[in-house]
C-alpha cells in the first residue's frame, strides 16, 4: 500500500518561490517540492478565496483552472478527468467563494532553469470565512516554525538532519531545511517574518470589512455565526486530544498507527477525512506526532 503524504499548510508566497524539485526513484515513489523555508511538499492543505475559475476543456472532458487567493498571493489549481471528485466539486462553484483544497503539487518547466508550481486538487469544498481565518492563523504558526528551523540551520557550519531534530524539529522538516540550505543560500528570513505579520494583520476587523464588501452575502460571515475564540480553540484542542488517543491506542506494534485505521476510528467521533487532515496537520506542526514511514502516524 502506498502511504499518505503530509498535507502542508503553506502560504502562496512561500510555495510560489519554490524552485527545488526532488524526483522520487521508482514507479510510485513520491516526488517533492522543497520550499525556501524547508517544507518538503508533496501535498498541501490550503484555504482562500476562489477568485477565478474557468473550464478550458469541454463538457465531456472538463479541465478546470482556477486561482485561489490567500493573504500573501495566489495559488493556481488545475483539475480534470483524473481528479473526478475535485472536478465535479469545482463545476458547481461560482467565484468569489471561500474554498478549502487538499491537493498534490505540480511543476511546469517551459525551459531549463525555469520552474512554475501549481496544485492538482484531490478534494475541494466551500467553507466559511472563519475556517479561512483559522487556516491563516495555523499557517502563520507553521511558517514561523520553519523560519525558526532555518534560522537554527544558518547558525550551523554544516547543518544535519540529526542536529536539527535534536533541537525539536520534526525529522521531515529537518530534512527539508538541510536540503533548502544547500539550494537557497540567500533566503531572507526577515522578509518571511514580515509576510507572517502581514497575514496576521489580514485577520484584523478593518481588513475583514474590506474583504466582505467584495464577497457575496452567502459567503460573508454573519455576526450570529461568529464563534467565541476561546470556545473554538478549546474545541480544536479537544479534537486533537481525541485523535492523539486514537493514534496511541492503534499503535500496537510501536511502528505507528496505520492511516486507514485512524480514518475508520475518527468517523466514530464524527470527524471526516478533511477534518482529520486539519487535526493531524496541526499535531504534526506542533511536533506531537510524526510519520515514521509513509502511511503511519506515531505519537512523540
Amino acid at each position: 500500500m502506498i502511504g499518505r503524504e503530509v498535507a502542508w499548510r503553506i502560504f502562496a508566497a512561500e510555495y510560489n518561490q519554490s524552485r527545488l524539485e526532488i524526483k522520487g526513484e521508482g514507479e510510485r515513489a513520491p516526488s517533492y517540492i522543497v520550499s525556501p523555508l524547508g517544507a518538503m511538499v508533496n501535498r498541501v492543505f490550503i484555504v482562500g478565496v476562489l477568485t477565478d475559475l474557468d473550464n478550458i476543456g469541454t463538457g465531456d472532458e472538463p479541465l478546470w483552472r482556477g486561482r485561489l487567493q490567500d493573504p500573501t498571493g495566489n495559488f493556481y489549481i488545475s483539475s480534470g478527468q483524473y481528479q473526478p471528485e475535485a472536478t465535479a466539486a469545482l463545476s458547481k462553484m461560482e467565484p468569489p467563494a471561500f474554498v478549502a483544497v487538499v491537493g498534490k503539487t505540480r511543476t511546469y518547466s517551459p525551459e531549463e532553469g525555469t520552474m512554475y508550481v501549481s496544485i492538482r486538487p484531490e478534494r475541494v469544498r466551500i467553507v466559511e470565512a472563519r475556517e479561512r481565518d483559522h487556516w491563516v492563523l495555523e499557517t502563520c504558526k507553521a511558517t514561523l516554525r520553519r523560519i525558526d528551523a532555518m534560522s537554527e540551520a544558518k547558525q550551523m557550519a554544516a547543518p544535519t538532519v540529526d542536529e536539527l531534530a535534536r533541537l525539536g524539529n520534526t525529522p521531515l522538516l529537518a530534512e527539508g531545511v538541510v536540503k533548502a540550505v544547500g539550494h537557497y543560500p540567500d533566503v531572507d528570513l526577515q522578509r518571511y517574518r514580515g509576510m507572517v505579520v502581514d497575514a496576521l494583520k489580514f485577520l484584523l476587523p478593518e481588513y475583514q470589512s474590506e474583504l466582505e464588501t467584495e464577497m457575496p452575502a452567502a459567503a460573508a460571515e454573519r455576526p450570529e455565526e461568529i464563534e467565541d475564540d476561546e470556545e473554538a480553540e478549546a474545541a480544536a484542542e479537544a479534537k486533537e486530544e481525541k485523535v492523539l488517543a486514537i493514534i496511541t491506542r492503534l499503535d500496537k506494534t510501536g511502528k505507528g498507527a496505520a492511516w486507514d485505521e485512524i480514518v475508520d476510528e475518527v468517523r466514530r467521533i464524527g470527524l471526516d477525512k478533511t477534518a482529520l487532515e486539519e487535526v493531524t496537520n496541526s499535531l504534526l506542526d506542533k511536533g506531537l506526532i510524526y510519520e515514521p514511514v509513509l502511511g503511519r502516524m506515531k505519537r512523540i
